[in-house]
């Protein structure tokens, strides 16, 4: 409960997230209720599917991996900005990681996209601009990196993984959704630039 009334968004993403993929799991027909057609989107059709494919996640791995990073950032960032601010950070980068694909895979009808993997990059890309030199931790690297280096790091992999096009992640949400989490976070916040390189210059 002291989540529920502390950070009531993050809360209620994260439960519902859980609920539906596993439903999911064992309900196969909502996969194609809910996942992204950027065939059918581009066409006007299945517009809700830009938040939708957010709520469904392939398998449990893809589901916990997803929800562990959500988990490590989303509720100290909601308990930073504030649940509307927050809110509109997570679901304009589900919704914006998405255009890409869309604009990208129109054409191809075979094409389908699912997994919350732009917002949650879109949450931590903002929880870096707040904490940049926070020690992020990798499951094979037992050393903690800082969280400005990472992101980085991260960003130029989502690049080159695109390009490469070799297994079926969408790194181009991963992308943009942190591009847009950095964006919509610099104009909902007055002074987070200033703050994050304040951070950067003081060790902090």
């Amino acid at each position: 409960m002291e989540y529920l009334n502390q950070t009531p968004v993050a809360s209620l993403i994260f439960l519902f997230t859980v609920i539906t993929s596993i439903y999911a799991f064992n309900d196969h027909t909502l996969y194609g209720k809910f996942m992204l057609h950027p065939y059918s989107v581009y066409r006007k059709n299945k517009i809700y599917t830009l938040i939708t494919s957010g709520m469904i996640h392939s398998d449990w791995m893809h589901l916990i991996f997803n929800m562990m990073t959500f988990f490590f950032f989303a509720f100290t960032l909601e308990a930073q900005i504030g649940s509307l601010r927050f809110g509109l950070i997570y679901f304009l980068s589900l919704i914006l990681s998405d255009i890409p694909s869309v604009l990208k895979h129109k054409n191809d009808f075979w094409y389908n996209s699912l997994g919350a993997s732009g917002a949650i990059s879109g949450v931590l890309f903002s929880y870096i601009l707040f904490y940049p030199l926070s020690k992020l931790y990798l499951f094979f690297i037992p050393i903690g990196i800082p969280a400005v280096l990472f992101g980085g790091l991260y960003l130029m992999y989502c690049v080159y993984a695109s390009k490469q096009s070799r297994d079926n992640i969408n790194h181009d949400a991963h992308f943009f959704g942190a591009l847009t989490g950095i964006i919509v976070t610099i104009l909902l916040i007055p002074g987070i630039v200033p703050h994050f390189l304040s951070a950067l210059v003081g060790g902090r």
